[in-house]
């Protein structure tokens, strides 16, 4: 069985970085951000009065 020269490593080392780098940025490129609805709400604040 022959054996793979080093070079030949290094450029499937290469093609499989690629490949990852490409597959990661698609993922990241492809999702459509989903808008944010703006909802008001107000916020209910209770204040409360303390006895000392």
């Amino acid at each position: 069985m022959p054996q793979m020269a080093p070079i030949l490593w290094l450029n499937l080392t290469f093609m499989f970085l690629l490949t990852f780098i490409i597959f990661i940025i698609m993922n990241y490129f492809i999702k459509i951000p989903s808008k944010i609805s703006p909802k008001e709400e107000t916020i209910f604040i209770s204040e409360k009065t303390w006895k000392w």
